[in-house]
């Protein structure tokens, strides 16, 4: 029997890799460009992107279940999953949005602002992406308790 744990780390490894390689390698730039974009097309784009997202991290998770013999229950991973794609569609409608200014700010780029970021995200062009990332990897981790 897998402790919890050993549960919750390894589904963290599979679901952070899954994430890693899903947001750059496996991410058409089609999607990319487009789906912090506006209007249905925008959330159609990123849509796209969270589906795959969302695919190859349960894929990573069935993996790794089959491979070290987690004994993931089934209702937890599907739960796990849910929260990262929910969260990651969340912060992904911001792409191309991280230094817009306070009065125009939606989502997490106003939860930022909010929460003393927006005078690092006026200055420095590589804010943003590590603010995404921080987010997403806090959400993958959070999936990865659900899980265990």
């Amino acid at each position: 029997m897998t402790s919890r744990a050993a549960r919750a780390a390894a589904t963290y490894a599979a679901l952070t890799a899954a994430h890693e390689f899903a947001d750059y390698w496996g991410q058409p730039d089609a999607l990319a460009a487009r789906k912090g974009g506006p209007g249905p097309a925008g959330a159609a784009a990123c849509a796209g992107h969270v589906a795959l997202y969302t695919a190859l991290q349960a894929g990573a998770l069935y993996g790794a279940d089959r491979l070290l013999g987690l004994g993931l229950r089934p209702r937890r991973a599907a739960a796990a999953l849910a929260i990262s794609a929910v969260t990651h569609y969340a912060a992904d409608r911001q792409g191309g949005h991280w230094q817009d200014p306070p009065e125009t700010a939606r989502g997490l780029v106003r939860l930022a602002q909010r929460t003393g970021k927006g005078r690092w995200l006026a200055r420095d062009p590589g804010a943003g992406p590590l603010l995404d990332q921080s987010w997403h990897k806090t959400w993958v981790a959070i999936a990865a308790a659900v899980t265990a």
